[in-house]
């Protein structure tokens, strides 16, 4: 490219996106329309984590106050720290907190506020929440009762939508729950078959079902996980169609029957039926096809005098081109910054603005497109176990720097607990260019140095997903993940792989060697709650004496992203050399030893040269159950070691760091919880003979359900747990005896 060619296409991304702040900050003008006598002046939201703290930033910048709610597993929260007031409403779990809409206005009142943002989840979609606010006198920041109960009910949704002609999934929509009479429909409607619940969203009780002899327990499952969630457990059945993309589009409505969509967002990337990857506009779609969709789905809210935000989601055939209804989520989206992006407008200032009986603040025709955006949703979840959510302490927490072309939407900060209790996600980085190309050029960048450490997430796995080549082409479809596992996921066996990732292992190991034994500084913190500057014995060479140089023997467990093979043993001798730089040894093939020099940049930031390369690393350092865990990046890469803590001296004067952490290995047969949770049900009993893959138990954490199922064929002995018990990561459940 040319200098003057560069010149123009930075000038171009410049002006889009002070186009894109000015949109995005300044107040719109009104019509005619009176507004209400009384503005909205304190606002409760009926919420918590990133959606919460999200509200709050709008709401401060109108000058509106907020009151945050919470439970006692979020007293010392992000969201209770950012609002002007805060008020309990219950104990961790959300049936007694968060779901209990009475306990929610009665804080309204006792705190002054006029009106309820509900966010999205939770109460966002309940029709009595929202009526009940509105016979408390309290304004509901979000669509009439009467539309929730319309659009909320999946069955009716549909019955609404194929009345209107909006083109539906062949399935059955009605009220009858026997099992056995639906199950006689999925015969009907043929296999495979997707079980659904008739409310709520986010993938909580989806099932497809592959065969008849699988329908009978996905489908209680399905029952007992969307009650969980929801506090409703209907289900709809719908034929599955194999190569689907998930499109929905953003709509917006006001009090005077004005409606208008802002195009829409691509949500087919997904795990577990959850979004991961979100983007607007779509890839690899026609204007004509755009506009069908808008129109649509602009239909659909018109048929339900719908008003503030919402979404209509659509399935697309990718063989066929046709698209269907879906269901419309009458609420706010976890993915409504990508629209924001593209379209420059605060969505939940619209909200608020309409909530005062404003009109909408623009005409379909005034809508822009602002290049393009995408979001990452960041989890923390074990992604080699099948994306199973995780808990623990955000030991270490660095998100990127936020700028006009960048967001971290996050509720959390350094030192919060990921719990049980609720979603587990951390955060969602949002990200904005001129076009698709652009855009994910700055997606790449970024997840390269979003750091989190102390509970596994899925950075990793979306870096490997957003360089896909397929991905980077927009050829995106619900079973992307699945169709491309192979790439996406490394193999252990695979000896290539395995022999490259050791190598970048040994050099990872290297690296941190030095670091932590940097002489010259002594500013590296252990992060771990009340955690303190590592014991000297880490940064202080051991004394020199003629013709011999001090040696520390070191011993790691490590782990990276290029396999889930577990954590692998490591050991290497590094010597400290009078000119202040390091030796390290590995005593492999009698390979020479590698020198290596350090530069401390900052707190936690080092300059790092070997082997004539020279790059930045970022350490992490914190103990948890008595062992040290380090994590290293550098580059796009990411390495984890873990230490025993424990010190000999051995009788040379020499200080020998012993390391060596006993890992062991369960007795075949044995089957430990794979997440935190609830034991919701329990199917087997102590003693009894069951076949392989019978399921045992079944957890839930997070909203989530896992079966958890036997091995082999054999013997149930030390089945203790019952319903309604917590138990704890990696704890025996029992064992199976062939």
């Amino acid at each position: 490219m040319s200098s003057m060619a560069s010149i123009l296409r930075r000038k171009s991304t410049h002006k889009l996106f002070l186009l894109r702040a000015r949109l995005f900050s300044v107040s719109t003008s009104h019509d005619k329309h009176d507004k209400p006598s009384q503005q909205i002046e304190k606002i409760l939201i009926a919420n918590r984590g990133e959606i919460a703290c999200r509200i709050i930033k709008t709401a401060k910048r109108l000058g509106i106050r907020t009151v945050a709610v919470y439970s006692d597993a979020d007293e010392r929260s992000l969201h209770v720290k950012s609002a002007d007031e805060s008020i309990r409403i219950g104990p961790p779990p959300a049936r007694l907190s968060y779901l209990n809409g009475s306990s929610i206005v009665d804080a309204a009142i006792r705190t002054g506020a006029q009106a309820i943002h509900p966010g999205y989840g939770f109460l966002s979609e309940s029709a009595h929440f929202a009526q009940l606010c509105g016979d408390k006198g309290l304004t509901f920041i979000g669509p009439p009762a009467s539309a929730i109960r319309d659009m909320g009910d999946k069955s009716a949704s549909k019955r609404i939508m194929g009345a209107a002609g909006v083109p539906l999934v062949p399935g059955y929509h009605g009220n009858e729950q026997d099992v056995d009479f639906m199950k006689s429909e999925a015969d009907k409607i043929g296999y495979p078959i997707l079980i659904k619940p008739t409310h709520g969203g986010g993938g909580k009780g989806m099932r497809i079902v592959q065969s008849q002899s699988d329908f009978v327990e996905s489908f209680l499952g399905a029952q007992r996980e969307a009650a969980a969630s929801f506090g409703i457990n209907t289900i709809l059945l719908e034929k599955y169609i194999t190569q689907p993309r998930h499109i929905e589009v953003q709509i917006f409505g006001d009090k005077y029957g004005n409606v208008l969509h802002l195009y829409e967002r691509d949500c087919s990337v997904q795990r577990r039926h959850q979004k991961i990857i979100e983007e607007a506009p779509a890839p690899n779609v026609t204007n004509e096809f755009r506009s069908h969709l808008g129109q649509a789905a602009v239909s659909a809210a018109k048929a339900v005098n719908y008003y503030s935000a919402g979404t209509v989601e659509f399935i697309v055939d990718t063989v066929s081109s046709q698209f269907y209804f879906m269901e419309m989520n009458t609420r706010l989206q976890v993915e409504h910054p990508v629209t924001e992006m593209i379209v420059g407008q605060d969505l939940v200032e619209w909200q608020i603005r309409v909530a005062n009986g404003e009109p909408l603040p623009m005409s379909q025709l005034q809508v822009p497109i602002l290049g393009h955006a995408f979001e990452a949703r960041i989890y923390a979840e074990n992604v080699p176990k099948g994306f199973l959510p995780a808990t623990g302490v955000l030991h270490h927490y660095r998100p990127v720097p936020v700028t006009a072309a960048v967001r971290v939407e996050t509720g959390v900060e350094q030192g919060d607990t990921v719990s049980m209790h609720y979603d587990p996600m951390i955060a969602k980085l949002v990200v904005g260019g001129e076009n698709r190309a652009a855009a994910l050029l700055k997606l790449k960048n970024c997840l390269s140095n979003f750091q989190v450490a102390g509970v596994p997430t899925n950075i990793n796995f979306l870096q490997k997903l957003v360089n896909h080549r397929e991905f980077e082409s927009g050829n995106v479809e619900t079973h992307f993940i699945e169709h491309h596992k192979e790439d996406l996921f490394v193999d252990p066996s695979n000896s290539i792989l395995a022999k490259e990732a050791y190598n970048a292992a040994r050099l990872g190991a290297f690296l941190v060697a030095a670091c932590i034994c940097e002489k010259e500084h002594s500013t590296l913190k252990d992060s771990s709650p009340g955690g303190h500057s590592l014991p000297s014995i880490w940064y202080t060479h051991p004394p020199f004496r003629v013709h011999h140089h001090a040696r520390r023997v070191m011993e790691f467990e490590w782990e990276n992203e290029y396999d889930s093979g577990g954590f692998k043993l490591l050991t290497f001798m590094i010597i400290f050399k009078p000119d202040g730089n390091y030796l390290i040894e590995t005593g492999e093939d009698g390979s020479p030893g590698l020198e290596v020099k350090t530069t401390h940049l900052g707190e936690h930031d080092f300059r790092v040269e070997a082997d004539g390369v020279s790059m930045d690393v970022n350490l992490a350092v914190y103990t948890k159950d008595r062992t040290r865990h380090i994590h290293a990046w550098h580059g796009s890469h990411n390495h984890h070691f873990r230490q025993k803590l424990g010190i000999e001296l051995s009788a040379d004067d020499e200080t020998q760091h012993k390391t060596s952490y006993e890992t062991g290995s369960a007795p075949p047969g044995t089957v430990v919880a794979p997440m935190a949770g609830l034991v919701v049900k329990v199917l087997a009993k102590d003693g009894s003979k069951v076949e392989e893959g019978q399921p045992i138990l079944v957890l839930e954490a997070m909203k989530m359900e896992h079966i958890v199922k036997a091995p082999s064929a054999g013997l149930v002995q030390g089945l203790q747990v019952t319903a309604g018990q917590q138990v704890s990561d990696s704890i025996v459940l029992f064992k199976i005896q062939g």
